[in-house]
């Protein structure tokens, strides 16, 4: 690919790309208007023409960032993509196996990133840049148990260890399955993240009882002791039945004590 230059633009439009710069994160050309202080459809020009030329890169439709000009390949540049994908389906929250991995409580590499979002979007998946987006659409109030990290200049909400757990014994499909989410409620409560009292908050204000049956279901899978977490669970879940794995099309064999068709095999992975 051959070298961009910015002499390859106008003296205004360098001036204009310089001012977008400083924009901290990605924007729309909504952003681009009112940090330029031009009319919006100006902006929308002017960002298609840098992104056409590689001095601005598409994170998604209508989503943009600034290529730095030191990049020597600007078209191979990428951002940061929590960054981005914050930017791109805000409000929401870096979720599922992509917190897992941010916590430690897997070892397992995931190409996806999984993002949680209230946006109101027609589509579960999605592209930023290149790297494959998973997003479940949720209503605002869901949107609890989270702390911002730095990425670069900018603080990106992720679930925190607890909430990770919670929404993985929500929907299996989050953590790769229900095997993979066995192994990170093990690794949980063998870890320094471990926090039972704040799990059986979350699991209260998230409001399905299926989370108990699962939660108890796995805690005797795995042979943790866990006696008083599992009277609680045992208490609190629902009576009707529901699948281990939802994501599994074997019906499997019913639990009468978790009220569960267990469609999966779960082994104690830890020594």
């Amino acid at each position: 690919m051959s070298f961009m230059s910015p002499a390859g633009l106008t003296a205004r439009n360098r001036g204009l790309l310089a001012r977008l710069h400083q924009i901290d994160g990605p924007f729309t050309a909504d952003d681009a208007a009112s940090a330029l202080q031009v009319p919006r459809p100006r902006a929308q020009r002017l960002v298609r023409y840098l992104a056409d030329r590689g001095w601005l890169a598409r994170v998604r439709r209508g989503v943009y960032v600034a290529v730095p000009l030191s990049a020597t390949v600007p078209e191979e540049w990428r951002a940061d993509v929590w960054r981005a994908a914050a930017q791109a389906y805000s409000p929401c929250y870096i979720a599922g196996w992509s917190a897992c991995e941010h916590w430690g409580l897997t070892e397992q590499i995931f190409r996806d990133l999984m993002v949680v979002s209230a946006r109101r979007i027609g589509f579960r998946k999605g592209e930023v840049q290149g790297t494959p987006v998973r997003i479940k659409v949720v209503d605002s109030a869901r949107l609890f148990g989270t702390v911002g990290v730095w990425r670069g200049s900018e603080r990106v909400d992720v679930s925190d260890p607890s909430r990770t757990v919670v929404d993985l014994l929500d929907d299996p499909s989050m953590g790769g399955g229900i095997r993979h989410v066995a192994e990170v409620l093990e690794e949980y409560f063998d870890g320094a993240h471990r926090d039972e009292e704040l799990l059986l908050d979350y699991c209260e204000r998230f409001g399905n009882r299926s989370v108990y049956k699962r939660l108890g279901y796995l805690l005797e899978a795995l042979g943790l002791d866990e006696a008083g977490l599992i009277g609680i669970c045992r208490d609190r879940m629902s009576s009707g039945v529901v699948p281990l794995d939802p994501g599994i099309d074997a019906a499997g064999a019913r639990d009468s004590n978790w009220n569960l068709r267990v469609n999966a095999r779960i082994d104690r992975v830890a020594a």
